[in-house]
C-alpha cells in the first residue's frame, strides 16, 4: 500500500471516542449517564471521568489491543471502561458472570486480559478463577481512589475503525463460549442503523437493564452516547425502576425479552402509566405469545419491534418490522434490515429460489470481526466472503423474510443462548449415559426451554443417575442453562433417520407429549 493509501484509509478510520468527544464538544451540559443509584453525569463530567480512566490504564502499561477484562453488574463504570479503550485503543473483555467459575476461566484464559475490573458482587467467583500475572482493580471506592489521582489524557484516539473494542461472548455448537469480536466500525454503523431505522436520536435515554455482556445493552449504551443521548443504567431487569424512568424520560428502545413481560404486564397494571415517549420496544417476537404483545402493546402505547438479529451482525438482518399497537392477529414475517446485503443457501452455499428455504448468509457494515483466537471456525463461517449465520430463513414472494429455525438447534430461553452440545458434553460424561439428547421445549414464560432426554444402562438405577446429573450440570453450567427435565428414553426408541442420526424434530414431540402428561408448563 502506498503512503497516499495508508493516509485515505486512515482518514476514514473514525473511533468511537472521537465520536464521542465530538459531542461533548456540543453538549457538554447535556445529560450522558445516569448510574444506577440515580447520580446524573453531563457529557463533560462523563468524559473527565473516561479521560481520567485512559491515564490510569496507561500507567499500568496497557497498550493498544491489549485485553481489559471486566466482571460487573450494570453500573456507570462499564461504560467509562468501554469509552477509555476506544480512546486509547485497548479491547474489552465483557465476561458473563452468570457463568459458573469452569465456564468463566475458558473465557478468561481465551483472550488473555493484562487487566481485570470486578466487583465485589462477584468476589467469590473472581477469587476462585486462577489468574496469572493480571493487574486486577476492585469498582467501588478503590476505583473511585484510583480515578481521583490522575490526570486527564489528552492524546489523541488510539482506536481506529476496524480496531476491536469489544469481546461478547457467545455460545458455540461444541459447547465453549466464542469470543465475537466488535470493532469501532461495527458500533458506529450500528448505532446508523437505529437513527435511520427507528428514528432513535439524541432526545432518547436507553434503559441499559440487559447486562451489558450482551449486544442488547452494549450496543446501545455506547450507541446512545455517540448521537448524543443519554444511558441510564438498571441493576437487571427491575419493573418498578424501568417503570420510573419511561414517567421521567424519552426512551429510545425499551428491551424487552420473553420470561420478563408477564411480570412487567403486572406492573403495569397496578398503576396506569403517563410515559413520555418510547420510540420503540421489545426483542424476539416470535418467542413471545400473542396476547402478551397486545397487552403490552396497548398498556405502553408503542409498536413492539419484531426482531431478528445477533451479536455477530447487531439487529440486522431482518429487525425492519413492527407490530401495531394492540395487535393479535399479526403476522411474524420481517422485512430485510437497512444497511445489509443477505442470501439464502443450500448445504452447498448455493443461493437457493424464493420461497425456498436455506441458511442466511449475510454482509454489511454492522458486522462483527470474527471470533478471537478462532482461526479455524472463522475460515469456516465467513467462507465465499459471507458471513455464515447458521440461521435458515425463507425469502417469501412479497418480499418478507420468515424465520424458519436454528440450523445448530440454538436454544433461546429469557434472551439467552444454549446450545444442546454444552448440555449433552456434562451428560455424557457419566459413567452410566449411553446417550443423551437436548432439545428444546416451548414456553409461556421463557419463550424456550432446553430439556434432556438420557438412555442408560441400567433402567433401575435412573433416579440415582438423574441425581447425581443433576448435580454435575449445577456444578459446571450457569443456572439458565440447567434443563427443564432430565427424562429417561431407551435407546432403541430414539427416533433416527436412515443414517442414524437423530431426528431432533419428532424427540420434540416425544418430549411435549411427556410434559403434558407429566409436567406443568415451563
Amino acid at each position: 500500500m502506498n503512503k497516499s493509501n495508508e493516509l485515505i484509509k486512515a482518514s476514514s478510520g473514525l473511533s468511537v471516542a472521537e465520536l464521542f468527544e465530538s459531542q461533548v464538544s456540543k453538549n457538554s451540559a447535556s445529560r450522558a449517564v445516569i448510574d444506577v443509584d440515580g447520580k446524573i453525569y453531563n457529557y463533560k463530567e462523563f468524559l473527565e471521568r473516561v479521560l481520567k480512566l485512559s491515564s490510569l490504564l496507561l500507567s499500568y502499561g496497557i497498550q493498544p489491543h491489549d485485553i481489559i477484562a471486566i466482571i460487573s453488574e450494570n453500573r456507570s463504570e462499564y461504560l467509562e471502561l468501554q469509552m477509555a479503550c476506544a480512546k486509547i485503543g485497548a479491547i474489552v473483555a465483557a465476561i458473563n458472570w452468570r457463568l459458573t467459575v469452569q465456564e468463566m476461566q475458558y473465557c478468561i484464559d481465551l483472550v488473555e486480559p493484562k487487566l481485570v475490573l470486578f466487583t465485589d458482587r462477584f468476589k467469590e467467583k473472581y477469587e476462585s478463577i486462577k489468574l496469572k500475572d493480571i493487574i486486577t482493580i476492585k469498582l467501588g471506592n478503590v476505583y473511585e481512589n484510583n480515578l481521583s489521582r490522575y490526570n486527564l489524557y489528552r492524546g489523541e484516539s488510539l482506536g481506529r475503525g476496524e480496531d476491536p473494542l469489544v469481546i461478547l461472548y457467545t455460545s458455540g455448537t461444541t459447547g465453549y463460549p466464542k469470543g465475537a469480536i466488535i470493532s469501532h466500525r461495527a458500533f458506529i454503523a450500528r448505532a446508523m442503523y437505529c437513527v435511520i431505522e427507528y428514528g432513535i436520536n439524541s432526545e432518547g435515554t436507553f434503559p441499559a437493564w440487559a447486562p451489558m455482556f450482551h449486544m442488547a445493552s452494549t450496543d446501545l449504551a455506547i450507541g446512545s452516547l455517540i448521537i448524543g443521548g443519554s444511558v441510564a443504567f438498571v441493576d437487571g431487569f427491575k419493573p418498578k425502576s424501568i417503570i420510573d424512568l419511561i414517567k421521567r424520560y424519552k426512551i429510545s428502545w425499551l428491551v424487552l425479552m420473553p420470561g420478563m413481560i408477564d411480570n412487567f404486564i403486572k406492573d403495569l397494571l397496578k398503576k396506569p402509566v403517563e410515559l413520555v415517549e418510547i420510540k420503540i420496544m421489545g426483542a424476539m417476537a416470535d418467542l413471545i405469545p400473542k396476547t402478551q404483545i397486545s397487552q403490552i402493546t396497548s398498556l405502553l402505547s408503542t409498536p413492539y419491534l419484531n426482531s431478528f438479529g445477533s451479536t455477530e451482525t447487531g439487529l440486522p438482518p431482518a429487525s425492519a418490522g413492527l407490530i401495531p399497537i394492540k395487535s393479535i392477529n399479526y403476522s411474524l414475517s420481517k422485512f430485510q434490515s437497512s444497511f445489509c446485503e443477505i442470501k439464502f443457501v443450500d448445504d452447498n452455499d448455493i443461493e437457493v429460489e424464493m420461497g425456498l428455504s436455506g441458511e442466511c448468509l449475510f454482509k454489511g457494515p454492522t458486522l462483527f470481526s470474527g471470533y478471537w483466537n478462532a482461526t479455524k471456525i472463522n475460515n469456516e463461517e465467513f467462507r465465499g466472503g459471507w458471513f455464515h449465520m447458521g440461521d435458515v430463513m425463507r425469502r417469501n414472494i412479497n418480499g418478507t423474510i420468515d424465520f424458519i429455525d436454528r440450523k445448530k438447534y440454538l436454544i433461546k430461553s429469557g434472551g439467552e443462548n444454549i446450545y444442546p452440545a454444552e448440555i449433552e458434553r456434562i451428560l455424557l460424561a457419566h459413567k452410566e449415559v449411553l446417550e443423551a439428547i437436548v432439545v428444546k421445549l416451548k414456553s409461556l414464560r421463557w419463550g424456550e426451554s432446553p430439556i434432556a432426554l438420557v438412555s442408560i444402562t441400567d433402567q433401575k438405577k435412573f433416579k440415582i443417575v438423574k441425581k447425581e446429573l443433576l448435580d454435575n450440570i449445577n456444578d459446571k453450567l450457569a443456572g439458565y442453562k440447567r434443563p427443564y427435565a432430565i427424562l429417561n428414553i431407551d435407546k432403541d426408541d430414539i427416533p433416527r433417520s436412515t443414517t442414524g442420526k437423530v431426528q431432533r424434530h419428532l424427540v420434540e414431540e416425544m418430549v411435549e407429549d411427556i410434559i403434558k402428561k407429566e409436567y406443568k408448563e415451563p
